[in-house]
């Protein structure tokens, strides 16, 4: 049963739809750098929290990865959109491309940052979620997020760590642990073959939690994909390197959009 998420719109009505989906264990404020260039670029911007997260409802796991594809699904429903440009990073990338495999019809491109199709060992996010449901995610946060930025970061931009770790912290223990286990029995290898919109792979080159082979897999695998890689950025490339990844993400829209 799809989720009723939360969710914000920016820009104008009748411009094409971009969609945002966040990484686990964050939220629609991750995309604060992206929304208002995408906007003012006339994109009508949706933004949302996915399921378990900021202030979407937490039903009880186990979730799995079509499930949040049908949330997404619902949300098009929600908004009126027919076909949008999907940008997810993360989870949000696992997302885009499930609800790509079950609703080819309602993606017009796709956008994967920091992302993968097949995120092995299963046994690391199964630890994951026991920890947050044993300990809580406010326990873990500095360890999720020192995964995110690349260590220059972290000591230049205390401010921006220090708000990644409360958003960390803040993710319903339920929540960041039924993402987990969803991303634990993740396997979306089989249908990129078939995604036949314009698609963009974009990885951090210092990233540890989704390499960029992982987004070369996917460049490889999807026709026509476009591989690109964010130099001096790790895992939530479009907040550490907000101005490479807004360059990188109109190109792709505007090239989609001829």
């Amino acid at each position: 049963m799809p989720v009723a998420v939360s969710y914000e719109m920016a820009g104008p009505n009748d411009g094409p739809t971009v969609v945002l989906a966040h990484s686990v264990g964050s939220t629609r404020a991750m995309w604060e750098p992206q929304v208002p260039v995408l906007a003012d670029a006339g994109f009508r911007v949706i933004s949302y929290d996915a399921r378990g997260h900021g202030k979407s409802p937490v039903p009880n796991g186990p979730y799995a990865m079509d499930d949040l594809a049908e949330d997404l699904t619902a949300l098009l429903d929600t908004t009126g959109t027919e076909r949008a440009h999907i940008i997810g990073l993360s989870m949000g990338g696992m997302t885009a491309m499930a609800l790509t495999a079950r609703h080819p019809e309602r993606v017009a491109s796709l956008a994967l940052l920091c992302t993968s199709a097949f995120l092995q060992p299963a046994q690391f996010w199964l630890d994951r979620a026991a920890t947050a449901r044993s300990a809580g995610t406010a326990a873990m946060a500095k360890v999720v997020v020192a995964r995110w930025f690349t260590a220059e970061t972290c000591s230049a931009e205390p401010e921006l760590v220090a708000e990644a770790v409360a958003m960390v912290a803040s993710t319903p223990d339920e929540g960041y642990a039924a993402c987990c286990e969803a991303i634990a029995a993740m396997d979306l290898r089989a249908g990129l073959p078939a995604v036949a919109v314009p698609t963009l792979a974009l990885a951090g080159a210092e990233d540890p939690a989704t390499p960029p082979e992982h987004l070369a897999y996917i460049a490889d695998h999807v026709p026509g994909a476009l591989l690109a890689v964010i130099p001096d950025a790790a895992h939530l490339a479009n907040l550490e390197r907000p101005e490479q990844v807004n360059t990188a993400l109109l190109a792709h829209l505007e090239l989609a959009r001829r």
